[in-house]
């Protein structure tokens, strides 16, 4: 199973304005495993970034006046998310600027839809999680990824983080031994979880039982085996017989 978590940066908040995709981020996985490979791009949208659309990730008209137009990247984006299905945090959001941009061109595609099905994270996050917040930040906290390096939204850092958030919210990547496959599985899966922790993380602080708590414990140990027919199971495990 081939997916494409993307994400993508604007010059404002809705395509029926004119608002164009000035950026353009792709991360793989491969039955869950990232596989190093990805889409990134920036381009030129031929009009003006709103200032509110540059505070949230700082990129500005100036810096994308030499990057190519939508028109000159848009059949290696294609080529790239192929018929995938595509991961995405609030995806009509994405799909919308996509579409958009495929229609002004005339595009025989039509929809990004014709050939990739899409996965919404945000749906599935409020699903998984009711009443609570579930932008990619309050995700990040909720599943500990580090978003340290997220001062500002970019659409490559963002797919990677939320390569990860997806992940763990659907039950992380776990190595399988359930088939006779090379790998254990029957078709050789071998998945490996893969979390990305804050680099302050400090070490858990373990707290082993003082002399006076042992006696205390075996003491109780001794009551449960007196009241019990079939003998202390934790004597056996604490090593006690």
């Amino acid at each position: 199973m081939r997916q494409i978590v993307l994400d993508t940066e604007t010059t404002g908040l809705e395509p029926s304005q004119g608002h164009k995709i000035i950026e353009i981020g792709c991360v793989e996985l491969v039955n869950r495993k990232l596989t190093g490979r990805h889409y990134h791009q920036y381009i030129k949208p031929n009009r003006d970034i709103d200032e509110e659309a540059i505070g949230v990730h700082g990129i500005t008209n100036d810096f994308l006046h030499d990057k190519p137009i939508f028109a000159e990247i848009v059949t290696d984006f294609l080529a790239f998310i192929g018929d995938s299905q595509l991961v995405i945090h609030n995806a009509p959001f994405d799909i919308g600027f996509i579409d958009h941009e495929l229609k002004l061109l005339n595009h025989p595609m039509g929809s990004v839809t014709t050939n990739c099905k899409v996965l919404d994270t945000l749906q599935l996050a409020r699903n998984k999680h009711p009443g609570q917040k579930n932008n990619l930040d309050a995700l990040c906290k909720r599943y500990m990824v580090d978003n340290s390096q997220r001062d500002l939204h970019g659409a490559l850092l963002d797919a990677e983080i939320l390569a990860d958030v997806y992940l763990l919210m659907t039950g992380g990547q776990t190595k399988l031994a359930l088939g006779s496959g090379p790998n254990g599985g029957e078709d050789g899966d071998d998945r490996d979880l893969i979390i990305r922790l804050p680099a302050d993380r400090k070490r858990t602080k373990v707290l082993r039982a003082t002399e006076e708590e042992l006696v205390l414990h075996k003491a109780k140990l001794d009551v449960v085996d007196k009241a019990s027919s079939d003998g202390c199971f934790w004597y056996t495990v604490d090593n006690y017989q």
